[in-house]
């Protein structure tokens, strides 16, 4: 194992304590915050292998009931530049070690990861609000990563290639890039950061997380665990901040000279501006950005099959995920009968409430904002001839709940079928043909995810094909999966995650020629 550390003799910050279970502090006089699990809880940056604080720190909040969870040391522009030369400096030490040695790091890593899954789940439901079954669904996913990349570290193969003058060789060799910049979202705050990270590492890179302002306690809990793993100072650096620093610490790590790739998950407003700061310094970026995905219902297609993909594509994690449905499209002939047993399922199936509460399948949208986006195109819907079949209101058990929500009478002019909704908003129009169904998916500026149902094997081939796509889903509402490459075309990104193409967003070719032989 690595035995190798850095010397810290250059960041000079307070070491940052745990965070105190809960009952912590309390945003006026609401209800107490979940509790907590004290041996993952923690409050700090992690830069070099250490806890450090801040100059300030920042709330973190339980979107359930607006109770404070804690605070967060709020990294600016300075820790941000420590972490990035932290990661630097340890990167000719990783990337010399063996990949069995990084292989076994992370296996060991992962291992954690299941030691405290129950652990790791709560602290996601806490600080994200989704209900605690999709959160333990979460960290096997995320620790998935780390298996599975632990297992890639050690197939990264150059090549060989015949010369075309006897005197020489030819060689492929497969480098890592260097020092990787990985920004993360809230929506799945652990599984976002290991389906990157656990690539990184496997090739040989070193990173700093930037996690999402809202759920930074998940991405401190996966640093806690990489510590207790062995993994080396400086290999994997976390640096949690406010809203307020979001822009700046961004803009620090895309521009440094010290580093070579950024990997972002976010919006596609957002991945741009982190384009134009990386194009300075042309660095290696790969993007996961927003999208607008269809969810086509043929009239061939077995509709009880379809209304059940649909309320998985639809609803999961209250309908924020980048692959969750924003557009269903009907045919004619079986529109009605999908309208009413899709009603009928939403009722029965789905249940809004604390994501800690059994039985709960619709947590907390992760902020008001969220919740006013949704209201605002449901108004627009009606205001236009849009009808409300189901739901269609917040939900009286808090101000960030909302009721599942299903529209009929839709049309391609409504702002819920031009805009990603990150709802749990279902808008149905009803198509005469295939060829409609495809323009209108293929309308959009962006592509992450598709989904159709047919039994119409011709059909099938064609419409997978002409979906203007990353990921095509058929006869199925879930997808994504540790062996499958993820990621989307036009705005929706660039690069790919997991499977055995994520590790070489991760590496440089190199090409070397032996002559005089």
């Amino acid at each position: 194992m690595a035995s190798w550390r850095l010397p810290w003799t250059r960041l000079r910050l307070r070491a940052a304590p745990r965070l105190l279970p809960a009952p912590l502090r309390r945003s006026g006089s609401g209800p107490a915050p979940p509790r907590l699990p004290g041996a993952l809880a923690r409050s700090g940056g992690f830069v070099g292998g250490r806890w450090v604080q801040a100059a300030a720190a920042f709330p973190v909040l339980d979107p359930a009931s607006g109770a404070e969870l804690g605070r967060v040391a709020d990294c600016g522009v300075a820790e941000a530049r420590a972490a990035v030369r932290a990661a630097w400096e340890a990167g000719p030490g990783w990337s010399a070690a063996p990949a069995k040695e990084r292989s076994v790091l992370l296996r060991k890593w992962y291992s954690l990861m299941m030691e405290n899954k129950d652990d790791l789940a709560k602290i996601i439901t806490a600080e994200n609000g989704k209900p605690l079954k999709e959160a333990e669904g979460e960290i096997l996913y995320s620790a998935s990563f780390l298996e599975w990349f632990a297992e890639e570290a050690r197939r990264i193969y150059g090549d060989i290639i015949p010369p075309s003058v006897k005197d020489r060789r030819i060689l492929v060799l497969k480098q890592p890039v260097g020092v990787a910049a990985i920004i993360t979202p809230w929506n799945f705050p652990s599984a976002m950061i290991t389906r990157k990270v656990g690539a990184a590492l496997a090739a040989g890179c070193t990173v700093v997380v930037k996690p999402a302002e809202d759920t930074p306690l998940s991405a401190l809990a996966l640093a806690e665990l990489a510590n207790q793993a062995g993994i080396p100072a400086g290999v994997f650096n976390v640096v949690p901040c406010s809203q307020q620093q979001t822009p700046a610490v961004g803009e620090a790590l895309c521009t440094d000279p010290l580093v070579a790739k950024i990997s972002f998950t976010g919006s596609t407003a957002t991945g741009k501006i982190l384009l134009h700061h990386a194009a300075g310094t042309v660095k290696r970026v790969s993007m996961e950005l927003g999208g607008h995905a269809p969810f086509i219902v043929f009239d061939s297609a077995d509709v009880d099959r379809a209304v059940a993909g649909a309320l998985a594509s639809k609803y999961r994690n209250s309908g924020q995920t980048c692959v969750c449905t924003n557009r269903f499209l009907v045919q004619k002939k079986i529109h009605d009968a999908f309208v009413e047993k899709f009603a009928k399922a939403i009722e029965r199936e789905l249940r809004v409430g604390n994501g800690f509460d059994e039985g709960t399948t619709q947590g907390p949208l992760i902020n008001e904002k969220a919740v006013g986006k949704v209201e605002r195109h449901i108004s627009d819907a009606v205001s236009q001839g849009a009808s409300i079949v189901t739901g269609g209101k917040r939900h009286s058990f808090g101000k960030n709940f909302f009721e599942p929500t299903l529209l009929s009478n839709v049309t391609t002019n409504m702002l819920c079928t031009q805009e990603e909704t990150f709802g749990p908003l279902a808008p149905v129009i009803k198509f005469d043909t295939e060829a409609e169904a495809v323009a209108i998916a293929n309308s959009a500026n962006v592509g992450l995810a598709g989904y159709f149902y047919s039994q119409d094997p011709a059909q099938i081939w064609r419409v997978a094909e002409q979906l203007e796509v990353g990921i095509v889903g058929v006869n199925e509402g879930i997808m994504s999966s540790v062996e499958c490459p993820f990621g989307g075309v036009k705005q929706s990104g660039l690069g790919r995650e997991g499977s055995k193409y994520g590790i070489d967003e991760y590496l440089e070719i190199k090409y070397v020629c032996f002559g005089g032989l």
